[in-house]
């Protein structure tokens, strides 16, 4: 456990020299605005997974764009998981020794513009903050905490004992209630 905290602050601060130089264009979408959509979540659980699922294909009856990343806090991956265009997932096999995602996806992902990435982390795994916080998305959406202020432009703020469900259910009324042309 020791070592792995030594590994994430100098992986931290790895991360804060590599976003001080990102450049991206902020701006608020809501849900129906939006053509593009990123979403990462820790993927260990399959009820979380299916959840994602049944997401994706909601956004896409709405003709969205959407690619999802997904990570899982272990060598090998679960059964369940499995890979198509949208779906992509990572382990603690493709990380750096800082903690950095080093998989193929991972420069492509951060070099791509989506209008909305949603960042379920309710976990706070740092590789997932990692590649969420490198994104070029024009708006992105999170767990509230302090430390996550620097990262994203709507944070959602619940209870620590609510449930994957809960917070997904919230970022999407959220992103529903954004009104563009005053934000």
């Amino acid at each position: 456990m020791y070592f792995k905290n030594i590994r994430k602050i100098i992986g931290s601060y790895l991360l804060r020299t590599e976003a001080s130089q990102l450049r991206r264009n902020k701006t608020a979408f809501n849900i129906a605005d939006a053509k593009s959509f990123a979403i990462l979540f820790e993927a260990s659980e399959l009820e979380d997974v299916d959840l994602i699922k049944k997401y994706v294909i909601y956004l896409k009856e709405m003709k969205k764009k959407v690619r999802v990343i997904g990570y899982f806090d272990a060598e090998f991956p679960p059964h369940f998981t499995y890979s198509k265009l949208e779906y992509e997932f990572f382990n603690l096999k493709e990380l750096t020794w800082f903690l950095k995602p080093s998989g193929t996806f991972f420069d492509a992902f951060c070099e791509e513009e989506f209008d909305v990435m949603i960042d379920l982390n309710i976990y706070d795994h740092f590789p997932l903050k990692y590649v969420a916080t490198l994104s070029r998305a024009q708006f992105k959406v999170g767990k509230f905490s302090e430390e996550n202020k620097k990262i994203y432009d709507l944070l959602i703020d619940t209870k620590p004992d609510k449930s994957f469900k809960y917070f997904l259910q919230q970022v999407d009324i959220y992103l529903g209630m954004i009104n563009k042309k005053t934000t």
